[in-house]
C-alpha cells in the first residue's frame, strides 16, 4: 500500500511514513494510491467478528505489511480494551429505521477516542522501533485534544503541545486536556480562534527549524491518514449490525473538518453499501453551502452550543476534491492556491452534480439544536449532545428514503456540553463514574497569543 499527495509533487510513501510525516511535504493530504476492496463474501465474512476483529480486518490493508500481523492485532485490542462498553460502538434505536451509533464510550467521552487511541500506540510502535523521539503539535475544537493526550501521555518518546482557543471550549473539555500533568503533555490556550491554531500547525510543518532538527515533528489532527483509517471501521460495524451487506444503509454526521464523514466514503470506496452521507453542521456551515449551492466561501466563525463545530475551514476536504478533480495533483495545488487568495472553491457543475448523488447536507442554529434535543428527549427519553442532535436534525431533513435505515454517529457524551442541555430545559448529566473528580483536579495550561513565533518559542524551550 502506497499513499500519495492531493497536491501531487510529494514523494509517496508506505503508512509509517505517512503515519509520521502528518502533512505532504507540498502541503497536501496523504490519501491511498489505491483503496483495498472487499467483496460481498468477504463483508459476510466479517459479520459476527468483535470490534476489535473487525478494525484489524479493515485496518490490515491499508499498513501494508509494516507492522507484523500479530503486532497489529495486539496493538489494535490494546487500543479498544478500555473502552467502558463492551459492544465499544453500540446502537441505539430512535425510531422505524432511525438510530444512533454511540461512539462516546471511549475514554474521553468522544468518537475521537477511536482513532487517537490507536493513533498513540501506532506512534509508540514505530518510534520505539526506530529509536526515535518526536514532538506532536494539534490543535482542537475541543475533542482531538483530550483524546490525543490520552493516547500519547505514557509514551517515552513524544512530547505533546496541544492548542486549543482559549475560552472556545467547554469546560469539560478544557478539563480533560488541562487536568493531565504528565511531563510530556503540554496545553496552549491561544488568544484566537481553532482555525488560528489550525493555521500554526500547518505553517509549522510547513517550517520545522524551529526543532533545530532534532525531533521528528507528527502531525494528530485529522490530516493524518490514520485517523481516517481508524474511523472507517464503525461505518462498517454499524452497516454489519443493520443486514449489509445486503442492505443499504444512510449515515448523518455532525462535522467541521470533513474527516469523519470523509470516512463514511472511504467506506463506499471499499465496497459498503451506503445509500446517502449527509452532512450536519451549525451556523459555521462552510460544508452545508458547498453541498447545497457549490460554494464553499470563508466566512466570518461564530461561537455555539457545538463548540467542536466551529471551524471556517475543513481541512479533509481537500480529499474529496481530490477525487471530484480525477485525482489531478497538479490541478488541486493550483485549485487549493487560489483559494488561499480569494477564499472562496466553486467547482465544475458537472462535478458538484455528481458529488450530490452521494451527499446531501443541511446546518442548524442553536435554537435548532436545542429544540432537537428536546424533542428527542420526549420522544424517547435518550440524551443527545449537541453535535450529535444536529446529525440527527440533518437525517430527518435529508434522508432520501424512510426504507434504509439512517445512523446518526452520536459524536460524544452530553456531560460535555451541559450549556446545550440546560437551554434545552433539561437536568445536565452526571459525569461517569472515571470523571466524577474532574472539577477538582488541578490544571496546567498555558496561555499564548496568536504567534507562530510564540509557539515555536515555547516548544524549543520546553522540550524534555
Amino acid at each position: 500500500m502506497k499513499y500519495i499527495s492531493t497536491r501531487g509533487a510529494a514523494p509517496a510513501l508506505d503508512f509509517e511514513n505517512v503515519l509520521l510525516a502528518g502533512l505532504a511535504s507540498d502541503g497536501g493530504l496523504y490519501v491511498p494510491e489505491q483503496l483495498p476492496r472487499f467483496t460481498t463474501e468477504q463483508i459476510v465474512g466479517f459479520s459476527g467478528l468483535s470490534y476489535s476483529g473487525l478494525a484489524y480486518e479493515i485496518i490490515r490493508p491499508f499498513v501494508g505489511g509494516t507492522i507484523e500481523d500479530e503486532q497489529l492485532r495486539a496493538i489494535i485490542e490494546d487500543t479498544y480494551a478500555d473502552f467502558n462498553h463492551s459492544a465499544v460502538a453500540p446502537l441505539t434505536q430512535l425510531d422505524t429505521n432511525e438510530w444512533v451509533m454511540e461512539l462516546f464510550h471511549g475514554p474521553t467521552l468522544a468518537f475521537k477516542d477511536f482513532a487517537l487511541q490507536l493513533l498513540g500506540r501506532l506512534l509508540d510502535h514505530f518510534l520505539t522501533k526506530r529509536d526515535e523521539r518526536a514532538v506532536i503539535l494539534g490543535a482542537t475544537s475541543g475533542d482531538t485534544g483530550s483524546a490525543a493526550i490520552e493516547g500519547c501521555r505514557h509514551s517515552d518518546h513524544v512530547d505533546i503541545f496541544i492548542m486549543h482557543p482559549h475560552n472556545r471550549v467547554s469546560e469539560v473539555q478544557r478539563r480533560q486536556m488541562t487536568t493531565v500533568l504528565s511531563d510530556n503533555v503540554h496545553n496552549l490556550a491561544i488568544e484566537g480562534n481553532f482555525d488560528d491554531c489550525q493555521a500554526i500547525v500547518k505553517a509549522s510543518f510547513a517550517e520545522q527549524g524551529f526543532l533545530n532538527g532534532e525531533r521528528r515533528l507528527v502531525a494528530v489532527n485529522s490530516i493524518n491518514w490514520a485517523r481516517i483509517m481508524a474511523q472507517v471501521v464503525y461505518y462498517f460495524h454499524a452497516a454489519l449490525s443493520l443486514g449489509s451487506p445486503f442492505r443499504p444503509v444512510s449515515f448523518a454526521v455532525p462535522t467541521g473538518n470533513f474527516g469523519d464523514i470523509f470516512a463514511g466514503y472511504i467506506a463506499r470506496g471499499m465496497g459498503l453499501p451506503i445509500q446517502q452521507l449527509i452532512v450536519g453542521t451549525n451556523r459555521n456551515d462552510i460544508l452545508h453551502r458547498f453541498f447545497s449551492a457549490n460554494s464553499y466561501r470563508k466566512e466570518s466563525l461564530g461561537h455555539t452550543l457545538s463548540p467542536s463545530m466551529d471551524i471556517m475551514v475543513s481541512s479533509n476536504f481537500e480529499r474529496l476534491l481530490f477525487d471530484l478533480h480525477d485525482r489531478d495533483g497538479k490541478a488541486m495545488a493550483e485549485l487549493m492556491a487560489g483559494f488561499d487568495v480569494s477564499g472562496e472553491i466553486s467547482i465544475d457543475e458537472s462535478r458538484w452534480q455528481s458529488v450530490k448523488t452521494l451527499f446531501d447536507s443541511q446546518c442548524a442554529n442553536d435554537d435548532e439544536t436545542v429544540a432537537t434535543i428536546r424533542q428527542v428527549f420526549d420522544q424517547t427519553e435518550y440524551l443527545l449532545d449537541p453535535h450529535t442532535a444536529i446529525g440527527v436534525k440533518a437525517a430527518r431533513d435529508c434522508l432520501a428514503s424512510r426504507e434504509v435505515p439512517v445512523v446518526t454517529l452520536a459524536t460524544a457524551h452530553p456531560v460535555k456540553f451541559p450549556d446545550a442541555i440546560l437551554a434545552a430545559g433539561l437536568d445536565a448529566p452526571a459525569l461517569p463514574h472515571h470523571l466524577q473528580d474532574l472539577h477538582s483536579r488541578e490544571e496546567r495550561m498555558t496561555v499564548l497569543p496568536n504567534s507562530l513565533a510564540a509557539v515555536h518559542e515555547f516548544i524549543a524551550t520546553t522540550l524534555r
